[in-house]
């Protein structure tokens, strides 16, 4: 009996004994499995950077993939630039044709700059404007041959000592005007009246009042007229001749009147004013 415990503890200690042995053991075991660990670098190294190194992989390709599109792409719109601007727009064209700017807007009468006249196209000018006052004249003297007289009856007779004085005048023209009996005779001037009046139209109107009275071949005409031009003249001598025909027989008058003989033409020239280049012109205004 007594044998038995010291078996049991002996046993005891052989079970520590082990079991220490098993825990030196256990650590051991464990640095053998991280030395196999630690001896096969090569495999776990050979197998993980694959892994790791795929993505950055990938990563380079789609950045190279991406910068080719957009190269791609630029070169494509550059070569569409090219042809857009190499070929012409047929569209545009044609509505450029079929509407024309400005054809609505009138076109502006350019003058010719006068150039010097040669004698020859002087001469023709003027034997135009003859031809036409020699027209106007035989207008004017067909339209008093359709009136030969104003009142209808035979002129009135004139004493050989008879004298009919009157002044007539036109713009800055004066006629004294004296009737004498006589065959018609017209002297301006003491010169005839072709040789004063060269042109038909002023002849005409300075006969005017004799023909519609038809007195042009009972009376002599003689005249004395300064200041103005032809024209004018030719006016104040018309004014004279029925003012006077009025002192040789008073029932003219109204005839005469409403043909506008007697009135005093109050048509003139206007005279210049200070600060103006004409009588109404103005010089040119300049902003600036």
């Amino acid at each position: 009996m007594i044998d038995e415990p010291q078996d049991n503890e002996t046993h005891n200690q052989d079970d520590v004994a082990e079991g220490q042995d098993s825990q030196a053991a256990g650590p051991v075991a464990e640095d053998d499995s991280s030395s196999s660990r630690d001896d096969a670098p090569g495999e776990e190294s050979s197998s993980t950077p694959p892994a790791a190194e795929a993505p950055e992989a990938a990563e380079e390709s789609v950045v190279a993939e991406g910068d080719a599109a957009e190269e791609a792409q630029a070169v494509s719109e550059d070569e569409s630039v090219e042809e857009e601007a190499s070929e012409p727009e047929p569209k545009v064209e044609e509505k450029k044709k079929d509407v024309i700017p400005g054809a609505d807007l009138e076109p502006i009468a350019v003058e010719p700059e006068e150039r010097p006249r040669s004698a020859e196209e002087q001469a023709r000018l003027e034997a135009e404007e003859e031809e036409r006052a020699q027209k106007e004249a035989a207008a004017l003297a067909a339209a008093d041959e359709e009136e030969p007289a104003a009142t209808g009856r035979a002129p009135a007779k004139i004493k050989g000592d008879a004298r009919y004085l009157a002044t007539g005048k036109r713009k800055t023209s004066i006629a004294r005007v004296t009737l004498l009996p006589g065959s018609g005779k017209f002297t301006i001037n003491n010169r005839e009246l072709d040789e004063f009046f060269p042109r038909p139209l002023h002849r005409t109107i300075a006969r005017q009042p004799l023909t519609i009275t038809g007195y042009e071949g009972n009376v002599d005409v003689r005249v004395r007229v300064h200041g103005g031009g032809i024209s004018g003249q030719a006016g104040a001598v018309r004014h004279g001749i029925a003012r006077a025909l009025t002192e040789v027989d008073a029932e003219l008058r109204g005839e005469l009147k409403r043909r506008g003989f007697l009135t005093r033409d109050a048509r003139a020239k206007e005279r210049r004013k200070a600060g103006l280049k004409k009588a109404r012109k103005r010089p040119q205004f300049s902003k600036r």
